[in-house]
């Protein structure tokens, strides 16, 4: 299991033709990280992050999750080498995300429900925090993002640079040259951070897709790059949604994976150089790239991943004759109870 794990990382570029000719006009392309074992990226840097917990002789991994795929790729990295897994989740989000909190519980995690403030991801991560405090000889801290103190962004970073280096190559290959951009979603930016480090040094337009939720008010988005300013959240500094005294603002999003106040450090990097655009979709634009995908290609999304969709079918109608690499970095059989009950099966 290990070896097969570890030999069967590469997953393809797919041409999504007919969302193309929906969209009339550029070419758009899926990075399928959805096809991954577990059904996201995380499996990327979860497999390494439980790798450096056996060379360091810890037993025990503990983690936070939101859209519970982070929730999902620890526990099957733990189960594979043999160790203890420990998931925290805001209550909200295990409501959400029922199926994968089954998968979890399945694969031999604790879920451990977090019950104070909004209940959702930024609650998590405070959560798995002060559990790895209590325990830190015998655990390690595989945090679910490129978030948090040094070295964890780095080091989520690296582990998910894989996505872009395959990306680069298979793109290549398909069409004899680079993407003229490239949209990933954004919560803290562990898939988008891992597919723009290998188009960084390309005239590639990258493209970052936060979610604008319900509207641009307090509280009802998680845009963080759009209406956040400097400050500080779990041991880091980067654009934060902040309150009037400073501290991490109330978030919201359809997609259980983006509701978090702050972003990777080294996408407010990206931002201040203006290597990255940062630009938004809100529930009404995701949950449409949702269903149109699902209808013109058979493939049914992540909620954070048709974010992503989303922009690039706009922006697909705007540069026609461009070619558009989405990284789809999760797939959506964890959001369907959700979708349905909320939204409905789409309109044919």
């Amino acid at each position: 299991m290990r070896s097969s794990l570890i030999s069967t990382r590469s997953t393809p570029v797919y041409h999504a033709a007919r969302l193309s000719e929906y969209a009339g006009g550029a070419q758009i392309y899926l990075k399928r990280e959805d096809l991954n074992h577990t059904g996201a990226h995380k499996l990327n840097h979860c497999m390494g992050e439980a790798l450096l917990a056996r060379h360091m002789g810890k037993k025990k991994l503990i983690a936070e999750t939101g859209a519970g795929q982070h929730g999902v790729a620890l526990a099957t990295a733990a189960a594979c080498f043999g160790l203890e897994c420990e998931i925290h989740m805001g209550e909200v989000d295990i409501v959400k995300e029922a199926p994968n909190v089954s998968r979890m519980k399945l694969l031999g995690a604790s879920v451990v429900p977090v019950t104070f403030g909004l209940r959702t991801l930024k609650e998590a991560v405070d959560s798995a925090f002060q559990a790895y405090l209590a325990d830190y000889r015998n655990s390690i801290y595989c945090i679910g993002s490129v978030v948090g103190p040094h070295p964890f962004p780095l080091m989520v970073r690296d582990f998910q640079h894989v996505v872009g280096v395959e990306a680069r190559e298979q793109f290549r290959e398909m069409t004899g040259t680079d993407p003229h951009a490239v949209c990933a979603c954004v919560g803290g930016g562990s898939n988008a951070m891992g597919i723009f480090s290998g188009f960084l040094d390309t005239a590639a337009r990258l493209y970052g897709v936060e979610p604008l939720g319900r509207g641009d008010g307090t509280g009802n988005h998680a845009a963080t790059m759009s209406y956040g300013r400097e400050g500080i959240i779990h041991g880091f500094k980067c654009y934060l949604l902040q309150d009037e005294e400073g501290n991490p603002a109330p978030v919201y999003s359809c997609a259980s994976g983006l509701d978090y106040p702050g972003v990777g450090p080294e996408h407010s990097f990206l931002k201040d150089e203006g290597r990255v655009r940062y630009v938004t979709a809100d529930d009404r634009q995701a949950m449409d790239a949702f269903h149109r995908l699902c209808r013109l290609e058979g493939i049914i999304p992540a909620l954070e991943s048709a974010h992503a969709v989303s922009y690039a079918i706009e922006l697909a109608r705007e540069r026609r004759h461009d070619a558009i690499l989405v990284n789809l970095s999760g797939r959506g059989d964890k959001d369907l109870d959700y979708v349905l009950e909320q939204y409905g099966a789409g309109d044919g």
